[in-house]
């Protein structure tokens, strides 16, 4: 919310939307967690890259305000690639889950 403070706010339009879908997969990326959904993989990948980019536009602003949000999306970006590795180190050792097609991270 920081970004639409700023006097050139068209300059932040592309950072407060990504901002909003960083929050917004990451608030959906718990919820899958809480409710154990069987999908909550195809969200972590998901959120990653949805926090990586976020995090790539913060970066590219000298505010404050950004760099803390640029290494808070890195940081949930991490997170999320750490619970997917624990993920399938669990599943592999139970063997796989029968569903259908896996969504690619390219």
């Amino acid at each position: 919310m920081a970004c639409l403070a700023e006097p050139n706010l068209a300059k932040m339009t592309r950072c407060v939307r990504l901002d909003t879908d960083c929050a917004q997969i990451c608030r959906l990326a718990a919820a899958y967690m809480a409710r154990d959904s069987e999908m909550v993989d195809v969200i972590w990948e998901i959120c990653a890259q949805v926090c990586d980019t976020c995090a790539q536009e913060c970066s590219q602003h000298e505010m404050n305000h950004c760099r803390h949000c640029a290494e808070a999306c890195r940081h949930a970006a991490d997170e999320c690639r750490m619970l997917l590795a624990d993920f399938f180190k669990t599943h592999a050792e139970q063997g796989r889950r029968q569903r259908g097609p896996r969504v690619s991270t390219h």
